[in-house]
């Protein structure tokens, strides 16, 4: 079999090239899985021995595709080969020589959770507040300087802020358990085989010699823990050859950096750079509209993907009056679509943030349309929203013993199993509900924390109601302590709760606490997960990268939407967002909707957000406005035209100043404090977007930032 039959020139290019560092820049959907497999496949069929050939990918199902995949080519030397994640690979290493790294051979590896309490058992030990010092973010910003290669010692040595110190002292005292206890976590997976081959040279070499050559999936990805580990591995034959695409960097929160794939040349001096452009999944309008929105960015390497497949039908842009007439609008497109013989199947709602997902919900059930929530769950099924309705279950009906033991101890007050068990034994003896044999210890206080919620749960609208059941019984404090991606999204979830009240309260008009419950109870039994097999795909689009699909509804194109209202205050977070809008365009192979409102409710509250500065950077003659024409879609205001003409600013976060900043200059920004300007990146076609390299205090480092945003000044 002639493996090289079904390539394209670019892609044979790629894999015939053997000796020497190579970078292949894979736009979305132009193979790059087949070049990495035929690579492999190559080099064994011209003598390399693939037990010198390592292969590393990011997850084990796709280090598992890719095996399967070789095996079909070359057959049974698949099986012997290290094509593995990271962490695999660096557990072998470990494992070869854990005696030089002062290891036993019964060696144990803590999991997330393991790692948690430890965090929690130094916290108490040292008599910290774990309200104040939230350990699971403790934990996480550990597990952050581990990844970047930052020792206890060094961070000692950085530490500014009070937080900055317990995080040190509890990070010290955290490795020395680890030893203690002749274990590791997933982070010294990475960690050890760094330091063992930086100690050993002759380790080193044994491994260099072993894996001649080197072959790095998604390499945009990687941190600097494997970005290190590589460059260690590959730094004798230079026989490496990374596969990935810097437009499509979206990870940069997990600690990813997109920076190693734009340095690449640097790294590896004579090293080939191809650009695999050819696109086999989207029309040719699709990608042109990728290409225009990803140009906008500043830190990338050229690539513009082309298409040999059919023009395509223009992108469909809706500029809705609402977020309902949103959801409406997106409900009647799926059922058009399914009409015409459209599977459920091929269509995706792409959001943000998971918080969206709830009003999608809503209106797919309402209108009997299945779907199916991926990478998540169903709104009414998230932990933290089933432990808000149980406190307001609670409030409404003391006697609901089911919500009693899910909340009592939530957030965590020291009310235990055995706690639990004695009131249920009390309960049983009187014949009473747990509530009323509530009588002492700190069980009473929650019971005074409850009647108190009851006593003003007429008072007030339901949504300043909410806010007051999350503000005193401390649900709110505890994620915002915590300090975590994960903490944020469920904040997020909460507020976007309140907006199921502000919706009947807009359509009831004043409505108790009863029949909201009620409510809510008719809806979220609808959303249990049931088994269909055809059924609309809703997801973030975070979650949506390496799948494709025929029709894409992006939703939310707002400024503090899509892009997120974090990146406002950064350059380089802001890019990050755009290369995310590049992912979910490219996601879509025939047919892509992007929709707004004029008016939306989120988090319980009426927003009017400006129009996403992305509709504004896709070609006009590449949309189709439905009801709504853009008149300027190339000047720094949008203007509209329906039955009134509306403006919407697109910046309106910045503000016309005179750029007097210098390299030295000290800054104050209202997020990160104080900082010092160390350099300055003019912009030629619009001075106002000249960017600042200013170095704060850690942990927020060095952030790249527009001067004229209005957060920052002068001091």
């Amino acid at each position: 079999m002639n493996i090289l039959e079904n390539l394209n020139e670019k892609q044979k290019e790629a894999v015939e090239y053997i000796n020497g560092p190579l970078l292949v820049l894979a736009g979305a959907g132009s193979g790059k899985t087949r070049v990495l497999t035929t690579r492999i496949a190559y080099l064994i069929e011209h003598g390399v021995d693939p037990d010198n050939i390592l292969a590393i990918t990011f997850t084990n199902k796709a280090a598992g595709e890719m095996k399967d995949r070789i095996y079909k080519l070359i057959g049974y030397f698949a099986r012997t080969m290290q094509i593995s994640t990271f962490h695999s690979f660096g557990l072998r290493i470990i494992k070869e020589n854990f005696e030089y790294l002062g290891y036993d051979k019964n060696f144990v590896i803590f999991d997330s959770d393991d790692s948690l309490t430890i965090v929690k058992k130094i916290l108490k030990n040292m008599n910290l507040d774990t309200d104040k010092y939230n350990p699971r973010g403790i934990r996480n910003k550990i597990s952050s300087l581990k990844n970047e290669l930052v020792s206890p010692q060094d961070y000692k040595k950085q530490a500014m802020t009070d937080f900055d110190k317990i995080v040190s002292d509890v990070y010290i005292k955290y490795e020395d358990s680890l030893n203690k206890n002749n274990s590791l976590d997933f982070d010294d997976l990475l960690i050890l085989p760094i330091k063992l081959f930086k100690e050993r040279k002759d380790i080193l070499e044994s491994y260099q010699e072993k894996f001649k050559y080197i072959l790095i999936d998604e390499y945009q990805d990687t941190n600097e823990a494997q970005y290190r580990l590589t460059k260690l591995l590959a730094s004798k034959y230079k026989n490496i050859c990374c596969v990935g695409d810097a437009d499509q960097a979206i990870y940069g929160f997990r600690g990813a950096n997109y920076r190693n794939i734009l340095n690449f040349e640097k790294d590896y001096k004579n090293a080939k750079i191809i650009n695999l452009e050819e696109n086999y999944r989207s029309t040719k309008t699709i990608l042109e509209a990728a290409n225009s929105v990803i140009r906008h960015n500043i830190n990338r390497k050229e690539k513009n993907l082309f298409s040999n497949l059919d023009i395509g039908d223009k992108i469909s842009y809706y500029r809705a009056s609402s977020s309902f007439d949103e959801v409406k609008f997106v409900t009647s497109k799926v059922k058009e679509l399914v009409d015409n013989g459209v599977s459920l199947n091929d269509i995706v709602v792409l959001y943000r943030t998971n918080a969206q997902s709830r009003s999608f919900e809503d209106g797919f059930l309402k209108t009997n349309i299945p779907y199916k929530i991926v990478g998540g769950v169903n709104f009414y099924n998230r932990a933290e929203i089933k432990n808000l309705l149980a406190y307001l279950r609670l409030i409404h009906n003391p006697n609901d013993d089911v919500s009693l033991e899910r909340i009592i101890n939530v957030p965590k007050r020291g009310i235990g199993e055995k706690t639990i068990s004695n009131l249920m034994a009390m309960a049983s003896l009187k014949n009473s509900s747990l509530y009323e044999a509530i009588t002492s210890g700190k069980e009473l206080l929650f019971k005074s924390l409850i009647e108190e919620l009851r006593s003003v749960k007429d008072t007030m609208p339901l949504t300043e109601f909410i806010d007051l059941v999350l503000e005193k019984s401390g649900i709110k404090n505890e994620y915002k302590n915590e300090k975590t991606l994960e903490s944020e999204v469920r904040l997020e979830n909460l507020e976007e709760f309140k907006s199921v009240a502000k919706t009947f309260e807009d359509s009831e008009g004043v409505i108790s606490l009863e029949d909201f419950l009620l409510n809510v109870s008719l809806i979220s039994d609808n959303t249990e997960v049931k088994d269909v097999h055809d059924a609309v795909t809703l997801m973030t689009i975070h979650a949506v990268k390496g799948l494709e699909f025929d029709y894409v509804f992006l939703v939310g194109m707002e400024e503090n939407i899509f892009p997120h209202a974090n990146s406002m205050f950064s350059q380089e977070e802001l890019e990050e967002e755009r290369r995310l809008c590049y992912v979910a365009i490219t996601r879509c192979k025939k047919k892509l909707y992007m929709t707004n409102a004029r008016i939306r409710l989120l988090y319980g509250k009426d927003q009017v957000n400006p129009v996403s500065r992305f509709i504004s950077e896709i070609d006009d003659n590449l949309l189709d406005n439905i009801g709504i024409k853009i008149i300027d879609a190339n000047s720094k205001e949008m203007v509209y035209n329906s039955n009134k003409e509306e403006k919407v600013k697109l910046s309106d976060t910045y503000e016309e100043k005179e750029m007097d900043y210098e390299v030295g200059d000290f800054v104050y920004h209202e997020n990160f404090g104080v900082g010092k300007v160390v350099e300055i990146i003019p912009n030629k076609k619009d001075p106002q977007r000249t960017l600042l390299k200013i170095a704060f205090k850690l942990p927020y480092g060095i952030k790249t930032l527009i001067y004229s945003h209005k957060s920052l000044r002068k001091v």
